[in-house]
């Protein structure tokens, strides 16, 4: 019984790792969003506030 309850949990955590595994790569595209000027983050196609405010 024992050995069944430890096989389900580390399927289970298998699982789990496979998924977070899978998110990895979308946190790195919020990386590339960045300015690489000031840091902040830039949204959308618009360039950022501080290239904004040069003019």
């Amino acid at each position: 019984m024992i050995l069944k309850i430890v096989t389900l949990f580390l399927v289970g955590m298998g699982v789990l790792a496979m998924f977070g595994k899978l998110r990895l790569p979308k946190i790195q595209a919020y990386e590339n969003r960045k300015c690489p000027k000031c840091g902040s983050f830039k949204i959308g196609k618009s360039p950022c506030l501080c290239e904004k405010n040069k003019s």
